[in-house]
């Protein structure tokens, strides 16, 4: 049999060349994606590895999707995060209420 979709995609990007299923790979990325629910976890991850820049300002989005507009405190906070995340980053990719939509399709149409 053939390889699947995803072991195309994963093989044409990893290092070691192809990849079965339930392998291991290092994947160079294309672009990584971030909301306002996922991304401020994904900063304190950042921040307990002592990483202080993202790998490419290029290749890292963050999108306003699930909490905006925001319905209480807790929600203006995860947003508060990903702004000045996307700012002190010097983010290229960030989108707001006005010009986001549904982050999944998004990120393939921008």
């Amino acid at each position: 049999m053939g390889m699947t979709i995803t072991e195309k995609i994963i093989s044409a990007h990893n290092e070691a060349g192809p990849v079965k299923a339930g392998e291991f790979a290092y994947a160079d990325i294309d672009m990584a994606v971030g909301n306002d629910v996922t991304a401020p976890l994904a900063f304190d991850a950042m921040k307990a590895a002592g990483v202080e820049k993202v790998f490419d300002r290029d290749k890292v989005a963050i999108f306003m999707d699930h909490f905006t507009p925001n319905k209480d405190i807790k929600s203006a906070a995860q947003c508060k995060l990903c702004r000045e995340f996307a700012a002190a980053q010097e983010l290229t990719n960030q989108w707001e209420i006005g010009t986001v939509g549904v982050e999944h399709t998004m990120m393939v149409e921008q």
